[in-house]
């Protein structure tokens, strides 16, 4: 295909039914397309059911037809006059009037069906031309292209396209089109140039296949809703939207009957690249389902799905055949007429095979196993019956949580149970019943599956003076979560610098305070340990300063743990391992907090990434962001020694154990790399310049041999702070970062009415300028460092990630 980067997008009937629907439509394509996107449009409103009954009403020899056709054609005019305005508005009339004469010519005429597929194609052409004269009207050039120009297949009840040809005429139709392009969907043509028609769902199977001919990396799907939910919206009132499914997940429940994804929809996502998105036309900004192209990960259903009208066929092979190979070489054909079926029970015993089919597909499957039958005559009968309804759970691990099939099990044996079936690829249970009114049965198994507290275990990494102070606070806090996020917390494992425990039935956090038996361990086989967990979720935390527990940051997500963090070197690391662990905890649908990395429990990241949400952008972060080093300065008067004060910040636990982690300033240097990071810049550590107040000399002594010789930092402190006294300023150690200047770390003069001049002790301070606060900028400041801040800002964090487990 051409080099062009194009996405897709599907605009179904429902979405372009009236007037207001096609301005709407017109204003997402506005925010939401590129110049060279692709739009691909159903026929608008009931168009295709006018058309379908015109067609009937034709064959049946009602006088009703032409009354139909006019008024089908006024429906299109309306829309025409109230959306176009002079030249174009009596173009498309003019076509509109043209359309009218061949359709009521091919009438009069011996309908076969290429005729019929020529007149139900007029809704989707419809529909590309008007939008396109719209955008165009507006100020967005667009041309309307027909998919019958380069859609190639044959006539079939679920005609297959070759991709092969159809890539080849679709970039030839693409070489003189520079703008959006609009393209009907559901109809193809064939080596004659007769219309086909792509049978059920063929819009959106339309719009994936024509992201694979495009090599397009996304394909969003506009609809009447904004997505998969956990159960019917309409039938569950509290069911959720589920933001993401993996492919798997996606096929799953299109497999099984699902009214918003369908499985010929799914089919050329599997070898392409694009991704798949469904949105609500209607409400663009409520959330939206992204399927991804990943390994289903998960612990238990998402979904519940149904169907209220079932039909079981049951066919019956010859006791003198093969079974097995005959029910194998049955499935395969099935397959390949897409009819395969909905769920399967099996008696091989009585050489009997029961398919369950939705009734709008039931006929076109009946016909296909007739046909088969008259072939083969070892397969004796073939019985249809109505009568039955559905139920099933759809997630990755269904079938493997206990719990859950437990309480699926429970609920539906209530009811008059034919049979149950496991999907095999553990991603689904399904339960066939006699024909009952199922919203009650969906609401209760919505409301015990999804709505009791989730299970969450929490792993501790660092058992130091933060450690224990969180440990402290969790024990304290532990109770309060339960009742105001629908959680039931549980700490499984403590590890500190000596080893660590876990045990998955839970670790009372005031007893490992005061009796801490740590046993060895081996990383990959505590990591291999924490995935055979039993909660909803897993989350580690973070309160170490060991680089080395960074690196296992993209397999803590892998295995679909969570993380909070208060270690800086992942976020401080270099862009691409920075980059690689943002991006496996959003591959895995994991999440990464880390606000406790910066200001300890100042609300300095949560803040800018408000602003940044919010349409606002950060141009500039600077204040001074150790405590250590304000503490230092806001001291220091030339009276006494730097070095005094330096050991009175140690033995007072100001500093980190080694003071020269304080004084290097490479700390500070993490924090504004992160932040800056934050605000949307591509920075490295090495683009923040800093001054270092510890020499290459005393960076050559042992960490318990420092103190001894930090006087050496005494001459050039004093001789900083005599200058700047003497220029009536004052020295602080300041980061500063700003979009036009750089970054840079280390001592300025400041005047002593600044902000930053006069801090309480050990305070932080920190002065955020963007476009909204450009000339007043947003100041937060308070203690950033110290065992309890720190210890609540990780607390705040886990509180932050129970939220996200419902959205």
């Amino acid at each position: 295909m051409d080099a062009v980067k194009r996405s897709i997008h599907k605009f179904g009937g429902s979405s372009l039914a009236d007037a207001t629907c096609y301005r709407r439509v017109s204003a997402i394509i506005s925010e939401h397309t590129q110049a060279q996107d692709l739009i691909v449009v159903s026929a608008a409103g009931k168009t295709t059911n006018q058309l379908l009954e015109l067609l009937q009403l034709a064959e049946d020899g009602d006088q009703a037809a032409p009354e139909r056709l006019i008024a089908t054609c006024e429906y299109q005019a309306k829309l025409i006059a109230e959306l176009l305005t002079d030249g174009l508005c009596v173009k498309l009339t003019a076509a509109l009037q043209d359309d009218i004469h061949t359709i009521s010519h091919l009438l009069e005429t011996h309908l076969d069906v290429y005729a019929k597929n020529q007149i139900l194609a007029h809704g989707e052409v419809w529909s590309a031309r008007l939008l396109a004269a719209l955008l165009s009207q507006n100020q967005l050039p667009a041309d309307d292209l027909d998919s019958r120009l380069f859609l190639t297949t044959e006539l079939a009840a679920q005609p297959v396209v070759d991709e092969s040809v159809s890539r080849q005429k679709l970039a030839a139709c693409l070489v003189t089109l520079n703008n959006r392009v609009v393209v009907t969907g559901f109809i193809a043509g064939d080596d004659q140039q007769r219309t086909v028609t792509l049978g059920r769902n063929g819009s959106d199977y339309s719009a994936t296949l024509l992201g694979a001919l495009v090599d397009a990396s996304q394909t969003t799907i506009w609809s009447d809703v904004a997505g998969v939910f956990s159960a019917d919206p309409r039938r569950v009132k509290d069911a959720e939207l589920q933001t993401k499914l993996s492919l798997d997940e996606a096929a799953e429940l299109a497999r099984l009957g699902s009214p918003v994804l369908h499985a010929r929809t799914l089919q050329p996502v599997v070898a392409s690249k694009q991704h798949v998105q469904l949105r609500c036309s209607y409400t663009p900004s409520e959330g939206s389902t992204q399927i991804h192209r990943r390994l289903p990960k998960g612990k238990g259903a998402k979904i519940v799905t149904s169907i209220d009208d079932l039909y079981l066929v049951d066919i019956e092979f010859s006791k003198n055949a093969d079974y097995q190979a005959q029910y194998n070489q049955l499935i395969a054909l099935l397959a390949q007429q897409q009819l395969s079926p909905i769920c399967i029970k099996r008696r091989p015993t009585e050489h009997v095979v029961r398919l369950g089919y939705t009734a709008e597909i039931v006929e076109f499957a009946l016909s296909t196993l007739r046909a088969y039958q008259q072939e083969q005559p070892q397969l004796c009968a073939i019985d249809s019956r109505s009568g039955f309804c559905m139920v099933a759970l759809v997630g990755s691990g269904v079938t493997e949580n206990a719990l859950q099939s437990h309480q699926f099990y429970q609920l539906i044996s209530e009811h008059h149970l034919s049979f149950v079936q496991t999907g095999d690829n553990h991603l689904s249970i399904c339960a066939v019943l006699q024909k009952v009114v199922l919203e009650p049965l969906l609401k209760e198994l919505h409301t015990v599956l999804f709505k009791q507290p989730k299970r969450v275990g929490v792993v501790l990494f660092g058992k130091g003076n933060i450690g224990a102070g969180w440990l402290s606070l969790f024990s304290e806090q532990m109770h309060k979560l339960p009742e105001q996020q629908n959680v039931e917390l549980c700490l499984c494992g403590v590890y500190g610098s000596q080893g660590g425990v876990l045990d998955f039935n839970g670790l009372d956090a005031a007893i490992v305070l005061d009796d801490f038996q740590p046993e060895s361990f081996v990383w990959e086989q505590l990591l291999s340990n924490l995935a055979l967990h039993p909660f909803d979720e897993l989350v580690v935390v973070d309160i170490t300063a060991s680089e080395a527990i960074s690196y296992y940051y993209p397999e803590f997500a892998q295995h679909g743990f969570h993380l909070i963090s208060a270690n800086k070197f992942a976020g401080a690391a270099n862009s691409e391992f920075y980059n690689r662990v943002k991006q496996s905890f959003t591959d895995n649908e994991s999440h990464w907090l880390y606000n406790a990395t910066v200001g300890a429990g100042l609300p300095i990241q949560s803040s800018m990434d408000m602003l940044q949400h919010s349409g606002d952008q950060v141009t500039a972060v600077s204040g001074i962001f150790s405590g250590t080093l304000s503490w230092l300065f806001q001291q220091y008067d030339g009276e006494v020694a730097f070095s005094k004060l330096v050991e009175q910040a140690w033995q007072q636990g100001l500093t980190e154990p080694d003071p020269r982690e304080d004084l290097s300033g490479k700390d500070v240097q993490r924090k504004l790399l992160i932040l800056s990071r934050e605000a949307g810049y591509d920075m490295e550590l090495a683009d923040i310049k800093l001054e270092s107040l510890v020499s290459d000399e005393l960076m050559a002594f042992k960490a318990d041999e420092f103190l001894e010789h930090c006087e050496a930092l005494d001459d050039k402190i004093l001789r900083m702070f005599n200058k700047a006294k003497k220029q009536g300023l004052v020295l602080r150690y300041v980061a500063s970062f700003s979009s036009k200047d750089g970054a840079q770390v280390g001592l300025e003069f400041l005047e002593p009415t600044h902000p930053f001049a006069n801090l309480l002790p050990c305070d932080n301070i920190f002065s955020i300028n963007s476009l909204w606060y450009r000339h007043n900028p947003l100041v937060i400041q308070g203690p950033g460092a110290g065992k309890e801040v720190t210890a609540g800002a990780i607390q705040a964090d886990l509180f932050q990630l129970c939220k996200l487990f419902y959205r």
